[in-house]
């Protein structure tokens, strides 16, 4: 292990570190690096570059240029710069490139130097002017903290939520701290700065006086400080030339020190031997080294019996994809902690973003991720990046696309025609529609693109009718009622619902629809619900219904005209006999109307009532006869069915009196019942042994079996015994 530790530099008494060349850069810079604003994002993310032609010593003679690089030098984006003043330069958490201004301006840029946004940190900032500013980042996302000209400071801990928040003063500072930092502790972003050979520490509340413990005598200023990224460990470079260090708590840390070299273990430490060899190769940058230790742990694991190998599977994995993304060409150097602090989807977004998808892809299959977060997620970011490939024809592109994803789960075609639509391109997002199989999420965006008559055909198609109902309100909104009705004539399915629709919601608008198809026989009937519904005038009502018959009339429907023509003449004859007669008469039907007449005594109107309107001579006597029963007017039923022969018979006459429970009456009409019937008008009146007669008379078979079911008890058991002496009989002969 000598010559792995060979670079080891001692750090204090207690640490170690060294370093190591990731990679020659190979950009070709035209201004030195320290005239330049410079920044690198974490987790080896890119690095930002910007001349600073504002510096007072090197007056500016051109508009700076922006440059973004990847972290192994390879050029990704460059813009000229024509907004104002950068005071520094930092990157989001998301690979977002953060610029603030001299006036408190900050520009947001994409990685491929695309703007995103801006925003502002305030009028104070606004009227104070920036002096410097910090980018951090903290678990809620990342903040912005400035520095103003009048030695004030403003932050806000998460620029995706802006809430700005000013520091309190520092007692007596008149200038610029020598040097400044952000520290984030129990969830609280804090200003850390140096007056001299004091530093301060801001919160929300107070400026309170910090001592590190364990500083150097003779130290009068402090000439820069430096944080970790987890916030936990301070650097403090004196002007002495010492620097301090300790926890970012500035409170007195332990002195005990981590071993050097841990001693061979005895044989019962073995497993922990083996995993520590498996979590250093995590740590080595190397591949030679990793292999090297990765080779000690399977020799390790050899001689133990139940070493568990997920974690050294899982290793092999994990620095297969790190020594994949290090890569010169990709250039994204994570360590081991970033990497699981980072997580593989959040790797596999930045990949994405610099727009690598085929090594985005091999990773998500060499690691068998679920297609719906790998692959397929994968697919819809790179069909979202070639709809802006305005040099490539739609057919081309949309074809490109399909064969590219087909059936692909989890990818949404509707999302991608979205993304082609935002580019400009609407063809081509109509032409992506046609692959998408869910017609809900085809007509939104049909809707958006102002395709309305292609998303209604899209609804129909669907068959869901609360989706056509959709197209149908929008169409209403956005055409003419001209263009909007011929638009329905030419769709069967819309028409129909829509005429639904309109019976319940807008009758005018229905009555409209059916003059421009010129359907009078539903206009008919819409005047026909219209002069019941609408009018409560009986001449309106009238006129209602003219306009109805007509509109049949025209429809060559003349029973319905004709219908139409006697119900008028009904209602008129309704109010006449409400004036003379009283009582109410009105939207009663005929035959209502005449039974009223007659159980108002009112036979000679009744009878010209039926005579009127033509009600046959079976239906006129049947509307009698129950007015009459119901009256119990005996006397006068009798009358009537001896004014002429009954066209209906007596059989009725019976089972309405049997209805009314008066078999007195009956009786009378029983004997008046032709001989097909005699045998059920005399069971009706109780007669079982006329009937059993009867029956036995006619020689009828299922006369007879209808008198023996209705022979009960002793009572009827001699009648029972005839019928089935006739039975008997019968089969003889």
């Amino acid at each position: 292990m000598d010559c792995y530790t060979a670079n080891w530099n001692p750090l204090g008494d207690s640490a170690f570190y060294r370093k190591y060349e990731l990679y020659s850069m190979d950009w070709d810079l035209k201004e030195e690096l320290r005239d330049c604003l410079v920044a690198a994002a974490p987790y080896g993310g890119p690095i930002a570059l910007l001349r600073n032609p504002w510096r007072k010593e090197k007056p500016a003679s051109a508009r700076p240029v922006l440059e973004i690089y990847s972290a192994s030098g390879v050029p990704l984006a460059s813009l000229l710069w024509k907004s104002g003043p950068v005071v520094s330069l930092g990157w989001s958490a998301e690979e977002e490139l953060l610029c603030v201004q001299e006036d408190g301006v900050v520009l947001v840029y994409g990685l491929h130097g695309d703007f995103r946004r801006h925003f502002s940190m305030g009028n104070e900032v606004l009227q104070n002017r920036v002096l410097d500013a910090r980018i951090f980042h903290t678990e809620f996302g990342s903040g912005v903290a400035i520095l103003t000209g009048a030695h004030r400071f403003t932050l806000s801990a998460n620029v995706g939520d802006l809430k700005l928040r000013r520091m309190p003063e520092v007692p007596g500072l008149q200038s610029a701290p020598s040097c400044w930092t952000t520290v984030c502790q129990d969830r609280v972003a804090h200003i850390l700065l140096a007056v001299g050979p004091d530093l301060y520490l801001l919160d929300h509340a107070a400026c309170s006086a910090v001592t590190p413990p364990g500083l150097a005598p003779g130290v009068s200023s402090f000439l820069q400080m430096a944080v970790s990224f987890t916030y936990r460990h301070l650097a403090l470079f004196t002007d002495t030339g010492y620097i301090w260090m300790g926890t970012a708590s500035l409170k007195k840390e332990s002195q005990k020190a981590d071993e050097y070299l841990r001693e061979i273990q005895e044989l019962g430490q073995l497993p922990q031997a083996v995993q520590q060899c498996i979590e250093a190769a995590g740590h080595e940058h190397w591949p030679d080294m990793q292999k090297s230790l990765l080779r000690a742990a399977s020799f390790g694991k050899c001689f133990l019996d139940r070493f568990p190998p997920d974690s050294f599977v899982r290793m092999c994995q994990d620095l297969r994809v790190l020594n994949a993304v290090r890569d010169y060409h990709i250039g994204i150097p994570l360590t081991y902690s970033q990497y699981k602090q980072l997580t593989i989807q959040v790797l596999l977004d930045r990949l994405v973003l610099r727009r690598l998808y085929p090594l985005a892809i091999q990773i998500c299959e060499y690691l068998r991720l679920p297609e719906v977060q790998g692959v397929s997620r994968i697919l819809a970011h790179w069909a979202c990046y070639k709809v802006q490939q305005k040099d490539v024809s739609d057919e081309d592109v949309a074809r490109a696309i399909n064969q590219k994803l087909g059936d692909t789960p989890g990818v949404s075609y509707s999302d991608i025609a979205a993304r082609a639509y935002g580019c400009g391109r609407t063809e081509l997002a109509i032409k992506l529609l046609e692959y998408e199989p869910r017609s809900g999420e085809q007509v939104p965006l049909l809707l958006k693109m102002k395709r309305s008559k292609l998303a209604l055909s899209k609804a129909i198609e669907s068959g869901d009718t609360d989706l056509v109902f959709t197209v149908l309100l929008h169409l209403k909104n956005e055409l003419n009622r001209g263009d909007f009705f011929m638009t329905l004539r030419n769709q069967p399915m819309a028409l129909s619902l829509y005429r639904q629709f309109c019976k319940h919601q807008e009758l005018e608008t229905l009555k409209d629809l059916y003059n421009q198809d010129d359907n009078h026989q539903e206009l008919g009937s819409f005047h026909i619900r219209a002069s019941y519904a609408a009018e409560e005038r009986i001449e309106g009502r009238v006129a209602a219904l003219q306009t109805a018959a007509d509109a049949f009339y025209k429809a060559k429907n003349e029973f319905a005209a004709k219908a139409t023509e006697d119900q008028m003449r009904l209602l008129r004859l309704q109010r006449r006999l409400e004036d003379e007669l009283g009582g109410r008469f009105l939207d009663l039907s005929l035959h209502d109307t005449v039974t009223t007449l007659i159980l108002s005594g009112q036979n000679k109107r009744a009878e010209q009532l039926a005579r009127d309107f033509r009600i046959p001579d079976k239906r006129l006597w049947w509307l009698k006869l129950t007015a009459l029963a119901d009256l119990e007017d005996w006397e006068e039923l009798e009358k009537f069915s001896k004014s002429k022969k009954s066209p209906i018979g007596y059989l009725p006459f019976v089972e309405i009196c049997m209805k009314q429970h008066n078999k007195y009456e009956a009786k009378k009409y029983a004997s008046r019942v032709g001989p097909e019937q005699k045998v059920k008008a005399l069971l009706l009146v109780g007669d079982v042994a006329q009937a059993a007669d009867v029956a036995i008379e006619h020689r009828n078979e299922a006369e007879m079996s209808l008198v023996l079911s209705h022979c009960t008890g002793a009572t009827d058991g001699a009648t029972a015994d005839k019928i089935q002496r006739a039975r008997a009989q019968a089969q003889k002969k």
